[in-house]
């Protein structure tokens, strides 16, 4: 008998769900007497949304209702926004449910019991070992380079007959660099234009990089590539749940068939469009944001810190071996951080206060990552 039978009474769950790892959410902080707490484990914009996103949830009372199940009047606005049609958005429960439609959509086990192959960077997105494994594919992890970038050749070199999607996050979460315009549309055209390209782009609004790949301008190009946005990191919109896919006809129609009714409520809808309406004031809160990253990366650099390039809301340290044990010391500092066990530490960028408290930990830390 399993592990799984024994726990469940002698009814097991499928074989897939011993094999996945379990997504590991950041922990709040602990309290620490006389110092204030703050959260650095989840990539949360500390702002709030704007005030008129927070009036327009105010105002919602029609929860007696369902929500439209298409999100019509999102993708209208998403679709002036952005400049493309409204039918080639698809909205989802953030980026990760829009994610899960490509996934159910294009990539599984085969009547003939073999399982497509989905392709992507690791150390990446936690939750894509999961949403892999769970729609019945299997997982091609192609390591990072050493700065913390895609290893685009080698994930070129990956591709094989059975290859169905391949994962691209930029900038890659947990690392920090974004893709570069001119190395993605050379990959993209490296792989079979029957694979799907999805070009993950949760942290979009942060990138300052000059070079850095635009999703929008390749879908223009390629009928293969699915744009992934959302609405919770710039926009603060995180526990609302709403995010979307932008690809052409040919892909949006099978992605619409694999989308759960419903899962944007008619508050996260509302509260989406209002926020794009006043999107200079989502820009000016971002670039706080952005600021508080570069004064954090260029303190790092001055302690002698060796960090990857940061184009999301957050820094990673790659402290290897000592990951656990500097989120344990960031913890005494009512700091939590989010460690990856044996590989490096992911730290968001939030509140002023908490960032320079951040650095006088690494400025006391004695086991710095340091350039050789």
């Amino acid at each position: 008998m399993t592990s799984s039978e024994t726990r469940a009474g002698g009814i097991a769950p499928r074989p897939v769900l011993d094999r996945l790892p379990r997504y590991a959410a950041g922990k709040p902080p602990a309290a620490v007497s006389g110092m204030a707490s703050y959260k650095l484990s989840s990539n949360e914009n500390p702002l709030p949304p704007i005030p008129a996103v927070l009036e327009a949830i105010a105002r919602q009372d029609d929860f007696n209702r369902y929500p439209d199940p298409l999100s019509s009047k999102l993708r209208a606005a998403l679709a002036g926004f952005l400049g493309v049609p409204a039918e080639d958005i698809v909205t989802g429960a953030g980026s990760l449910g829009a994610l899960s439609q490509i996934l159910a959509a294009f990539a599984g086990q085969n009547e003939d019991g073999k399982a497509d192959e989905v392709i992507y960077a690791w150390r990446s997105f936690e939750a894509y070992p999961i949403s892999v494994g769970l729609a019945g594919a299997e997982s091609v992890r192609i390591p990072v380079l050493p700065d913390g970038r895609h290893d685009l050749d080698a994930m070129a070199a990956a591709v094989t007959a059975r290859t169905r999607v391949i994962l691209l996050c930029t900038p890659n979460n947990p690392t920090g660099p974004a893709l570069t315009a001119a190395a993605t549309e050379a990959f993209i055209r490296s792989v079979p234009a029957d694979v799907v390209v999805v070009v993950d782009e949760a942290y979009q609004e942060f990138v300052r990089a000059s070079d850095a790949v635009d999703g929008i301008d390749l879908y223009r190009k390629y009928p293969n590539v699915v744009v992934l946005r959302t609405f919770s990191k710039a926009h603060g919109l995180a526990g609302l749940r709403v995010g979307y896919s932008v690809s052409h006809l040919e892909l949006t129609q099978y992605l619409r068939v694999a989308a759960t009714p419903f899962a944007v409520s008619q508050i996260a809808e509302r509260a989406a469009i209002v926020s794009l309406e006043n999107y200079g004031q989502v820009v000016e809160r971002v670039q706080t944001l952005v600021d508080e990253r570069t004064r954090v990366t260029a303190s790092l650099r001055e302690l002698g810190w060796d960090i990857p390039d940061a184009q999301g809301n957050f820094v990673w340290l790659a402290l290897g071996a000592e990951s656990t044990a500097f989120a344990e010391l960031a913890g005494t500092r009512a700091l939590s951080v989010r460690a990856f066990p044996g590989e490096g530490v992911r730290v968001s960028i939030g509140e002023a206060e908490a960032n320079t408290r951040f650095l006088q930990l690494c400025a006391d830390y004695t086991k710095a990552p340091a350039s050789s």
